[in-house]
């Protein structure tokens, strides 16, 4: 079942693999950031932003999945 949240979800597991396989966007050298060439810190920025989308999917599944429960436990009790 597709829901919005689902669709946010799928859209923050699938970020960092577009800018990390658009290499064109960032296979340059300027701007430098404290004297590394962008090229690297670039990658290693979508490694911290990774792991902040990765764990806000996590979090985004976990509320889902108790929220289908909650929605599963009260239709089988209407019925009961």
């Amino acid at each position: 079942m597709v829901t919005p949240v689902r669709v946010v979800i799928a859209l923050c597991l699938f970020a960092p693999f577009v800018a990390m396989l658009w290499v064109g966007s960032y296979a340059k050298t300027d701007p430098t950031l404290i004297g590394i060439p962008f090229f690297y810190w670039y990658q290693m920025a979508w490694v911290l932003i990774s792991t902040a989308l990765t764990a806000t999917a996590y979090k985004l599944w976990q509320r889902d999945q108790r929220e289908q429960r909650a929605r599963a436990a009260s239709k089988g009790g209407a019925d009961a």
